[in-house]
Parts: C-alpha cells; structure tokens; sequence
C-alpha cells in the first residue's frame, strides 16, 4: 500500500508548488546567485516528473518503491508532495494511514452507470491551481466489509 500511495503522490503532488522559504544567507544553487531574503517558490510537480531523476516519469510504476530508501518524511527531495525538513507538513503520516484503513473497512463500487458514462467517471484529467484537483469528481459507493 505504501508503494500505491507514494506513487500516485509522486505522479499527482496535491500542490505543484510548496509554501514558499526565504533564503536567511547568499547561497548558490544551481548556477544561480540567491540573496538573503529572496522568496523561493519549489516546484514538487516538476521535480517529482524530472526524468532526470524519475524513470519513465509520466508513467504509474509500483516497483519504483518497493526496495526504495526515499520517502516524503525525511530528506528525500526526489519525493516532496507535503514539502521537507522540519517544515514539511506534519500530516504526511496521515497521508499513509487514513487510505490503509479507509480500504480495509470498505469495499468500493462506482456508481451504478449505463456503459456509456462509465469513461466519464474515470475522467482522470488534472485542472491546475494552488493545489491540483481531478476536472471530474471519482465518485465511489462504499460497501461494508466485515474481516
């Protein structure tokens, strides 16, 4: 499950850019001069798609994870979909436990739809802006599981 969800955050950041940092000193990063107090926007979408760093980045891979040291809650700055360091969001563990126990309590179904509508249920186009949201709502019915 940690692989699925670490996967798709990587694909799909909830925000294509973090919070933005101050620099507190000059510092040179990537060939560029940063002074004291600049504002610094980073973009999680374009680092977590770099193909220099991501194999096939555009493409849903399980195994990029499955004996992989990298995770959102250190210092791995390939992976950064709730930021990094100290600052990084303090619900990214949550990010891992609510899906665990959301689908081991419920089985789901979509909705009950002619053959036809089903493709639009699926939309899984992105609408960009402060945060990144599906153009169409997934909408599933819950069904109770009992272990």
């Amino acid at each position: 499950m940690k692989c699925v969800i670490k996967e798709n955050l990587r694909l799909h950041p909830p925000a294509p850019l973090l919070i933005p940092h101050e620099s507190t000193a000059d510092v040179k990063l990537g060939g560029y001069d940063i002074p004291t107090k600049t504002r610094v926007m980073v973009g999680a979408f374009s680092i977590q798609k770099d193909p220099k760093v991501w194999d096939r980045p555009e493409e849903f891979l399980l195994e990029r994870f499955e004996d992989s040291y990298i995770d959102f809650k250190g210092q791995d700055f390939q992976l950064i979909p709730f930021g990094s360091g100290r600052r990084g969001a303090w619900e990214s563990p949550l990010g891992l436990f609510r899906p665990n126990n959301i689908l081991y309590w419920f089985d789901w179904k979509l909705p009950s739809t002619s053959g036809s509508e089903l493709p639009a249920a699926l939309d899984m186009t992105e609408v960009y802006g402060l945060t990144v949201r599906k153009k169409a709502h997934l909408v599933l019915e819950p069904v109770a599981y009992s272990p």
